[in-house]
């Protein structure tokens, strides 16, 4: 039997990323996404299994001592994201390639754990002033929030050479088309 693959996606905040893993998935039929593990409130409408797998803190540490998870960080204070080994499990036995998308830090840490089955790829918006602009059309960031998301980025792009393929979302369709090379040449589509 084949080893097991792993896809990563990350990017900074406005780049691109969400548009593009949709992309992705609709388009190679034997990869899955791979639901996160958090301790923030659902959302309205947010599901437990299927936009995330929400826990109480202490029930996300006592996961953590149990050493459930493939990667896992407090990304903000007593706010837990992670990415369970039982999911990832979950996606390997039905036979198909778990696509994670999480932070710059979570992938370094899933690359580390799988070495050698293991893609990584950083998407990146053309420039920061690209980005700046994205994130100004979503019309969700207060002046405040958006220059935290730009200097977030600019500290995340410095990680960018620790990745396996870079990508710079300045077409979609060239990147989506782009992403999905990648992606068959590692996994097949």
């Amino acid at each position: 039997m084949a080893t097991p693959k792993i896809i990563v996606i990350t990017a900074p905040s406005g780049s691109g990323k969400t548009t593009l893993v949709k992309r992705l998935l609709n388009s190679c039929k034997h990869l899955e996404f791979s639901i996160s593990a958090c301790t923030r409130t659902p959302r309205e409408g947010e599901v437990h299994g299927k936009d995330y797998y929400f826990y109480k803190q202490e029930q996300f540490e006592q996961l953590i001592t149990e050493g459930a998870f493939a990667e896992w960080e407090m990304v903000y204070a007593g706010k837990y994201y992670g990415t369970l080994n039982s999911e990832l499990q979950r996606i390997w036995d039905e036979g198909k390639t778990p696509l994670v998308d999480i932070d710059v830090k979570g992938a370094l840490a899933v690359k580390a754990k799988y070495p050698d089955n293991c893609l990584t790829i950083f998407i990146e918006a053309p420039s920061l002033e690209a980005l700046r602009e994205r994130l100004k059309l979503r019309g969700t960031e207060t002046d405040h929030s958006l220059e935290e998301r730009v200097s977030k980025a600019a500290t995340e792009l410095t990680f960018a050479p620790c990745f396996d393929r870079i990508l710079v979302n300045d077409k979609l369709d060239v990147a989506a088309r782009e992403l999905l090379e990648i992606v068959s040449d590692f996994s097949g589509c």
